[in-house]
């Protein structure tokens, strides 16, 4: 598959999904957010990998939207935007709900839509010099899209004073706030990423997609007979599947587990 706004590439069992339009600090546009969903999509389904990173080309990692994509949307009708927004919201939905983990490797600044991508992501490391900014009520308009990403990364007390305020905040920040799980000088990021997959790929390809269900599922529930109930059922199902049985054997028997031949 050719795409047009990115790059992909597949390396012992690992997708490299990376932003490629540098001279615009990889904004999106309608183009770039079909790629993406299509990118997803079709890795999420990919038998041969087991973990993708999200990176970006050029000093910045996404800027949010393209200037001409904006000036088109400024003409649109309320159900063309509505149109619009929802192919945005299906892209970010896309990434939330990808079955394989994935890992934010940002690389320099990240505003706007672009802290959507990141929200959306499992795993965020960032550099020391990355600034992040949600910007849009400095364009009187409002993160309303990548609001429920962002909310569940940053919290909603965090939220209410960038979704506001509209202040730029480092990566020491973010890492503060829980937006970001990593903050690393620059020459460390290709190895922190590394690090971080080779621990995603080691695991059981079940558990870990069980697992990334199991979070998104729990997180927020109170917990009730039924909550217990569910949660019971999940690990006796996993205990009696084929990864689960033969993740404790191996365990058992001091011996790599078959994923990992």
């Amino acid at each position: 598959m050719t795409y047009q706004t990115l790059t992909i590439a597949i390396a012992d069992k690992v997708a490299t999904v990376t932003l490629n339009r540098p001279d615009v600090r990889n904004a999106f546009n309608e183009t770039t957010i079909s790629d993406i969903t299509l990118a997803f999509d079709q890795l999420g389904r990919d038998e041969a990998v087991r973990a993708i990173v999200l990176a970006a080309n050029g000093p910045a990692f996404c800027a949010g939207a393209d200037l001409n994509w904006m000036k088109k949307m400024a003409g649109y009708s309320h159900e063309e935007n509505n149109a619009d927004a929802m192919q945005l919201a299906e892209m970010l939905r896309t990434i939330y709900l990808c079955p394989k983990p994935v890992v934010a490797k940002v690389q320099g600044d990240c505003y706007a839509g672009g802290m959507g991508l990141v929200a959306a992501c499992d795993v965020t490391v960032a550099v020391e010099e990355a600034h992040f900014c949600l910007s849009e009520v400095k364009l009187g308009l409002i993160p309303a899209t990548i609001s429920p990403y962002v909310i569940k990364a940053m919290g909603e007390q965090q939220s209410r004073r960038y979704f506001l305020t509209a202040e730029r905040f480092t990566a020491q920040q973010a890492l503060r706030i829980g937006f970001a799980h990593e903050v690393v000088a620059a020459g460390e990021l290709d190895a922190t990423v590394a690090a971080i997959v080779k621990a995603l790929v080691n695991n059981s390809p079940n558990a870990v997609r069980q697992a990334k269900v199991l979070v998104r599922d729990v997180a927020g529930q109170p917990v009730t007979d039924a909550l217990l109930a569910d949660t019971a059922e999940r690990i006796a199902h996993i205990r009696a599947s084929e990864q689960g049985r033969e993740g404790v054997q191996s365990f058992l028997e001091k011996r790599k587990p078959a994923w990992l031949n």
